[in-house]
């Protein structure tokens, strides 16, 4: 088996890394940074998403799997503790897929030409830095509503957890194929009136924008930012392609949302001390 490790570059990381690639490749594995079957994140979310994007041409042949050093780690299995454990697992067990729905946006000009196509693993974010975001919003080819505010973030299932739950939107379970859009600080008022609520819509919905001022945007396609002028629209909706994640042991996504939002260390010192 290929794999590679990708490593968020502090010394603990550089060092479990550093480790992880002596043990597998001494067990046979081979280390290719070109076409591996295996992605290893050793860092963050962030880590975890540059890996994503370093090798989003090779989906539909390689897994992801995190281990996770810093403070919060959605996508990640593992923990430092547990780094000899895993690199015997990588060796020596077969591991599981689970896959994970995209989102798909393409982002198309006024003056035509080529489009710019991106899949997101979290969310895409469209904001403007000259005043409120205007868009039609279209959905399966039908006008929805006119948005008006600071702008407009359309998430994964598994991205819900991420800047999509800060906004006030709902966590989609990623067995679920669909996207969600979620307003930022709407304009409502007599004269202007949104939904007000995050829409979540279904593989087979397209979401349309399309700008009614002709301004800037800034869109994100998770931690990359573009500044884009001269907008016809952006489409958004559930990718063809899926991110897949390499599983060893079962980690049922409802306990990652608990752990990473709700269970607190100190409570559960007080429960386990009165059970």
């Amino acid at each position: 088996m290929k794999f590679v490790i990708v490593s968020k570059g502090d010394e603990r990381s550089k060092t479990i890394k550093g480790t992880m690639k002596q043990y597998l490749t001494d067990f046979g594995l081979d280390y290719d940074e070109k076409y591996p079957d295996l992605v290893i994140s050793v860092g963050g979310d962030g880590t975890f998403l540059e890996a994503f994007h370093r090798y989003i041409h090779c989906l539909k042949s390689t897994a992801f799997i995190g281990v996770h050093t810093g403070h919060l780690g959605f996508y990640a299995d593992w923990v430092p503790d547990q780094v000899e454990k895993l690199i015997i697992e990588i060796a020596k067990t077969p591991f599981q897929i689970v896959e994970y729905p995209l989102l798909e946006v393409i982002i198309r000009s006024k003056s035509g030409g080529t489009e710019d196509k991106f899949l997101a693993l979290n969310e895409a974010t469209i904001k403007t830095a000259e005043g409120s975001v205007v868009f039609d919003v279209e959905i399966k080819g039908d006008h929805f509503e006119t948005f008006r505010g600071d702008g407009l973030c359309v998430s994964t299932p598994s991205g819900s957890t991420a800047y999509n739950k800060a906004l006030g939107g709902g966590i989609i379970h990623p067995s679920l194929e669909a996207i969600q859009l979620t307003e930022m600080a709407s304009i409502n008022n007599r004269v202007f009136r949104t939904i007000g609520s995050p829409l979540i819509l279904p593989k087979h919905h397209t979401c349309l924008l399309k700008p009614l001022v002709d301004r800037s945007f800034l869109i994100t396609i998770d931690h990359f930012t573009e500044s884009y002028t001269n907008v016809k629209s952006i489409q958004c909706r559930v990718a063809k392609e899926q991110v897949r994640f390499a599983r060893f042991k079962p980690f049922p996504f409802w306990d990652r949302v608990r752990d990473s939002f709700v269970t607190d260390d100190d409570s559960d010192s007080i429960k386990r001390s009165n059970s």
